[in-house]
């Protein structure tokens, strides 16, 4: 009867963690950038297909789902530039597949040409559009990874 209550007081404290954030909580601070990083104004995308997703969302809500919420951080440094767009939906996100083919087409997977990645946490998609090396990419994907486990 103890493990049971255990069990479910552990599950009641994740799902509450998963639900409980906001777009807000998972966008970069200031203080988390990398120094050599500032905050670009518009739309950076390292492929047209990504931005593309974010600024016509509403027109794959049939597809993906409906948006609740959606933000976007546009970074440049001397080596690296990139967007991270922020989605929250309404529901639990259920386009992965067609998101995968809108991003790298055939390949179904991050190519040279395509490197965006993503990320779905229930309600959550958060979609990098930078290279595979980037720096900043990096301290979001540790960011996220923290606040939905």
């Amino acid at each position: 009867m103890k493990i049971t209550i255990s069990l479910s007081a552990l599950f009641l404290l994740l799902s509450t963690n998963l639900f409980s954030q906001t777009i807000a909580d998972l966008k970069l601070k200031s203080k988390e950038i990398p120094k050599a990083y500032t905050f670009n104004d518009g739309n950076i995308c390292i492929t047209p297909q990504a931005c593309t997703f974010y600024n016509d969302i509403e027109t794959y809500s049939n597809i993906v789902g409906t948006v609740k919420s959606k933000a976007i951080q546009n970074f440049r440094s001397k080596g690296d530039r990139g967007s991270i767009m922020y989605f929250e939906f309404e529901h639990v996100f259920k386009g992965d597949r067609f998101l995968q083919g809108l991003l790298w087409g055939k390949d179904g997977q991050p190519t040279d040409e395509h490197p965006e990645e993503y990320v779905v946490k229930g309600k959550f998609l958060i979609i990098w559009s930078f290279r595979p090396d980037s720096a900043l990419k990096e301290k979001s994907e540790e960011k996220i990874e923290k606040l939905l486990p």
